[in-house]
């Protein structure tokens, strides 16, 4: 586990003080962050660092590189940058990481982004290894959903994808979740074939058993990973394997972000797909991505990209402000994942991005 502080050392009482100012929406229409192509962006996903206690193989590479402290934003600016969001009008924030609670004094960033007037939507996701100790403090912290990775039920497999996870953790925090009171905690679970299409259905019968949401997500080209060609998998197959199992009936219902969920009759349950490959969402895009290293990604699968951090550490953030909106003319229409799955037209990793 890689647990640094990222705070400047030289003001190690400014976690305490700082207070964010945020930037008035005079010169934005009516406060609103719209792309060229009219979408209105209303999500945000906010990585808090590059690191994890995992090493999760369709995730990152075993032997990791990771930024050095200097290079990553520090908790004061992922507060101002989060900020000047919710001042253009984005009102949902998903915090991520790598795996965001490895993240020293992580809990000082999560009690004031819970305080921002007009964010009415704090989110997490996570590998629920450290849930147990932080799920209490993350509910009152006003934290309102949580999504917890889970690819597998078996303690032998989890370790496998994860190379040094332990899934009794992971179950820990599923468990701890629900009695801090986080209800609709979702699963979420890449589908890789050959390794663990052979589960879907006993996950599914644990997410209704528990109470959870369950999405399904297909396999990404990011980052130089070898395989993907073999492990592939579509939404249409999986649904196709549950339907023999589950009723499943189409549901109008979003979590604001791109699943499409079903619903099985006697369950308070949602199982959701999340097709990027094969059935893109982008006409509905509302989302941009800020990196641990504070790059704004208006699309996860395209390389174009504004660096905020320079602007942050000038302390301006009304060219902040500004470098946001410009940037919604690079975001484009949609993402353009290759067939080859191994040859990513996106080169950097998952946990680089963002979760």
């Amino acid at each position: 586990m890689h647990n640094e502080t990222l705070r400047p050392e030289s003001t190690p009482a400014g976690l305490a003080d700082f207070s964010p100012v945020i930037a008035a929406p005079a010169t934005h229409n009516e406060g609103t962050l719209l792309d060229k192509y009219g979408r209105r962006i209303t999500y945000v996903r906010l990585s808090i660092t590059d690191r994890c206690d995992f090493r999760c193989t369709y995730c990152m590479a075993e032997e990791m590189t990771f930024l050095p402290r200097d290079e990553v934003m520090s908790l004061e600016e992922c507060l101002r940058v989060a900020s000047v969001f919710v001042g253009l009008g984005v009102n949902k924030l998903r915090i991520t990481g790598g795996e965001p609670l490895v993240r020293k004094d992580i809990m000082w960033l999560i009690e004031r982004l819970g305080a921002l007037p007009g964010l009415d939507n704090l989110v997490l996701t996570t590998n629920g290894s450290q849930l147990d100790r932080f799920a209490a403090p993350l509910r009152a912290a006003k934290v309102k959903r949580i999504n917890i990775s889970l690819d597998t039920l078996r303690p032998d497999r989890f370790k496998k994808i994860t190379r040094i996870g332990d899934l009794g953790k992971v179950l820990s925090g599923i468990e701890a979740a629900r009695q801090a009171g986080f209800t609709r905690t979702k699963l979420n679970t890449v589908m890789m074939r050959g390794v663990n299409d052979d589960e879907f259905v006993d996950l599914v019968r644990f997410a209704v058993a528990n109470q959870l949401d369950l999405s399904f997500i297909e396999e990404m080209p990011l980052g130089a990973i070898n395989g993907r060609n073999n492990t592939f998998i579509t939404s249409e197959e999986t649904r196709a394997q549950l339907s023999e199992h589950f009723e499943l009936i189409p549901s109008t219902e979003s979590s604001g972000g791109p699943a499409r969920y079903w619903r099985i009759p006697g369950s308070e349950s949602r199982i959701g797909f999340i097709s990027p490959h094969s059935h893109n969402f982008c006409d509905t895009c509302n989302r941009v991505r800020i990196t641990a290293k504070g790059e704004l990604y208006p699309c996860l699968g395209q390389n174009d990209a504004s660096n905020l951090l320079p602007v942050l550490r000038a302390g301006n953030d009304d060219a902040v402000r500004q470098m946001i909106i410009d940037s919604m003319g690079i975001k484009p229409f949609g993402h353009d994942f290759t067939q080859q799955m191994d040859a990513p037209h996106v080169v950097r990793f998952m946990s680089m991005t963002g979760g």
